[in-house]
C-alpha cells in the first residue's frame, strides 16, 4: 500500500475541474486509438475527457445509438435520465437530453434537480413498468444513469438500463457501442440534436421524484420498525455521492436515529482520504478510502463507538461499506455471507425454493452458508446483469458480488431493484443489528466458527494483450495440473456452473481453496482472485502456484 494511503487528499491530488470540463467539449476522440472509441464494460462506457475517452462526441453518439436500439426493441415508454455527482455527469446528462429531445423521446429527469443513485433509477423503471402492466403493447420504460461509480473524480460513465431495470446485457451494449462508433466514424451524421434550452422546455421532457419513489417504498423491503424500535444509531456517509439527500430523508421520513456524517458534495472530492494507490477513489470497500468514517466510528466522547452501524456508499450508491464497533470495516465477502444467512432465515414471504446468487470470485463461505440453509447456490460470471432474471422472478431472491454490490427482493418476494443497491445493503446492516442484537461482524465470527475462516485476496500479474486474449479463450483441457497447493484439483472451470456462461478466464477449485484468473479490461494485467480455508501461508502458496499455472498455459 502506498505511503499516503488513508490520508486526506492534498492540492496536488485534485483534478482541475475547469480543464476537465473544457476537455469534454473541446477534444475530438481519435478513433484510431482503441482507448478513445466507445466501449461498454460490465457497467457501461467509462473514461475521462482528459484522455479523450469520455467526451461530448462520445455521449451524443451513444445516446443516438440508444434511441435507435430502444426503437428497434419496441420500447415506447419514458426514459428515466439520472446523474451522479462526478463533474462530467451533468454535461453528459445535458448532451444526452439534447439528443433524446430531438428524437422525440419522452424523458423524465429528477424533479429536485438533484442527484440520483443507480438503485433509485432501477426502482423507478421497475415501478413504472409494473404499473403499466405486462399486456401486449403496454409502453415500457428504460433508463440512462450517468456515472462512473466509484472511479476517480476525472472520470465519467454512461450506463443504459433496459426495461428489466438492471444493467444491459452484452447483446444490447455490443449493438449500442458498434452503432455509436459508426456514428463517430461518420462525423456524427445521423445524430439528431437540439439546443439544451429547447430540450429542457420540450413537451417530451418531464420531471420525476426519484427520491420519494425510492425512500417511501423502503418499508416494503426492510424491517424499518425493528431498526426504529431498537434505537439503532446509524452513521451514514454518502462519500460525496448521489445518496447525499437520500440518507437525510430516510432518517426523517422513517424516524430513525440516523446521522449523515458528511453531507459535502465536491466534484474534486478534496475531503476524501486517498485509496491504496494514492488516488482519490470513492470505494466504500477500501479501508484506505473509508479511513475517515472508520475514525468517526471510534470517536464517541465517552470512549464508546459513535454509532451502532456506520455505512458508506460510492458515488452512485450501488456499493456498500459496513463499519461495526467491534470489527471496523467489514470485508465485502464477509458481509455478503452474513446478509445471506440472515435474509434466508428472516424472509418468510420469499419463495421457499429461491436460490442464492453469487459471482464466481466471491467467497466460498457463501457456498457453505447456502448449503446449511438448504438453498441451491447459483454461481455466475462477474457482472450484476446475471442476477436480473432471478430477482425479477423471485427464483433468485438475493444476488451479490465480491465488490460490495448486491440487491434482494421485497418482503413479499417481489422485485425491489435489478441493479446493485448500496443503500439497501447498508440499511440491512442496521436491521440485522436490531433483530439479532449482534453486529454483522459478530455474526460473521459465528459463521467462521461453524464453517471455517477463509482468507481471500486479489493480486494483479503483468500480461500482454495477446496473453490476456489467450486467457479469455482457455478450455479446461488446457490445464494439465492435477493439484494446487497440496490438494487435488476438483474442478477446472471456464464456464460458470450456475448458468454455463463463459467466465472469460479460468477458475480452479480444491476442497479448501480456489483461484480464478481473469484478464483486465483496461490494463495490461490479469487478476488472480484466491481464497484458502487453511490460512495465510496456504493462500500465498495458492497464489504463487496459480500465477505459475496461468503463465504456463498462456505463454
Amino acid at each position: 500500500m502506498a505511503s499516503r494511503a488513508g490520508t486526506v487528499a492534498q492540492p496536488q491530488d485534485l483534478v482541475d475541474i475547469t480543464a476537465l470540463l473544457d476537455a469534454y467539449y473541446d477534444i475530438t476522440p481519435d478513433l484510431g486509438d482503441p482507448g478513445q472509441r466507445v466501449a461498454f464494460g460490465t457497467s457501461g462506457h467509462r473514461g475521462s475527457s482528459l484522455k479523450a475517452s469520455f467526451n461530448e462526441q462520445h455521449i451524443v453518439a451513444i445516446t443516438q445509438a440508444i434511441v435507435e436500439y430502444r426503437a428497434g426493441q419496441g420500447i415506447s415508454g419514458p426514459l428515466f435520465l439520472a446523474k451522479d455527482t462526478h463533474a462530467l455527469s451533468e454535461p453528459a446528462q445535458n448532451s444526452a437530453l439534447e439528443v433524446l429531445a430531438a428524437n422525440g423521446v419522452q424523458v423524465l429527469v429528477d424533479a429536485r434537480h438533484g442527484y440520483t443513485p443507480t438503485p433509485a433509477l432501477s426502482h423507478a423503471i421497475l415501478t413504472y413498468n409494473r404499473n403499466a402492466g405486462a399486456g401486449a403493447g403496454a409502453p415500457q420504460a428504460d433508463g440512462i444513469v450517468v456515472t462512473p461509480s466509484h472511479n476517480p473524480p476525472a472520470d465519467g460513465g454512461f450506463k443504459y438500463n433496459p426495461p428489466h431495470g438492471g444493467p444491459a446485457d452484452s447483446d444490447a451494449t455490443g449493438w449500442i457501442a458498434n452503432r455509436a462508433n459508426e456514428l463517430l466514424e461518420n462525423g456524427l451524421r445521423g445524430v439528431k440534436r437540439i439546443p439544451l434550452a429547447e430540450a429542457q422546455a420540450a413537451d417530451t421532457t418531464g420531471k420525476f421524484d426519484f427520491l420519494s419513489s425510492y425512500v417511501d417504498d423502503l418499508p416494503s423491503v426492510l424491517n424499518l420498525d425493528a431498526i426504529r424500535n431498537a434505537g439503532v444509531r446509524i452513521g451514514a456517509d454518502p462519500m460525496g455521492g448521489a445518496s447525499v439527500d437520500y440518507w437525510g430523508e430516510i432518517g426523517e421520513r422513517h424516524h430513525l436515529d440516523l446521522t449523515v456524517v458528511n453531507p459535502t458534495v465536491d466534484p474534486q472530492w478534496a475531503f476524501m482520504t486517498l485509496d491504496w494507490d494514492e488516488k482519490i477513489r470513492m470505494d466504500c470497500s477500501s479501508p484506505a478510502a473509508m479511513a475517515s468514517l472508520i475514525q468517526r466510528m471510534a470517536a464517541g466522547a465517552d470512549g464508546t463507538a459513535a454509532y451502532d452501524v456506520a455505512t458508506g456508499n460510492d458515488a452512485d450508491a450501488d456499493r456498500h461499506g459496513i463499519v461495526t464497533p467491534d470489527g471496523g470495516l467489514m470485508n465485502p465477502n464477509h458481509y455478503l455471507a452474513v446478509a445471506i444467512d440472515y435474509l434466508y432465515r428472516n424472509r418468510s414471504g420469499w419463495n421457499p425454493a429461491s436460490v442464492v446468487g453469487k459471482t464466481l470470485v466471491s467467497s466460498s463461505i457463501i457456498d457453505r452458508v447456502a448449503q446449511s440453509l438448504g438453498r441451491k447456490l447459483v454461481e455466475v460470471p462477474v457482472g450484476f446483469k446475471w442476477f436480473v432474471p432471478g430477482l425479477l422472478s423471485g427464483e433468485g431472491a438475493f444476488g451479490g458480488e465480491e465488490s460490495a454490490g448486491a440487491s434482494f427482493n421485497k418482503l413479499d418476494g417481489s422485485v425491489w431493484t435489478t441493479d446493485k443497491d448500496g443503500i439497501l445493503l447498508a440499511l440491512l446492516a442496521s436491521e440485522i443489528t436490531a433483530v439479532t442484537g449482534k453486529s454483522p461482524s459478530q455474526l460473521y465470527k459465528g459463521l467462521t466458527d461453524q464453517f471455517g475462516a477463509p482468507v481471500y485476496a486479489r493480486i494483479d500479474a503483468a500480461a500482454t494483450r495477446e496473453q490476456k486474449s489467450a486467457l479469455g479463450k482457455l478450455s479446461p483441457s488446457d490445464v494439465t495440473a492435477t493439484s494446487l497447493a497440496g490438494e487435488p484439483i476438483l474442478a477446472k472451470l471456464t464456464e460458470a456452473p450456475g448458468n454455463g456462461a463463459s467466465i472469460g478466464g479460468l477458475k480452479v477449485v480444491t476442497e479448501n481453496a480456489w483461484f480464478a484468473a481473469r484478464p483486465s479490461g483496461t490494463e495490461d494485467v490479469y487478476k488472480i482472485y484466491a481464497e484458502s480455508f487453511k490460512g495465510e501461508e496456504h493462500l500465498k502458496q495458492v497464489q504463487a502456484e496459480a500465477k505459475a499455472l496461468v503463465d504456463s498455459v498462456i505463454a
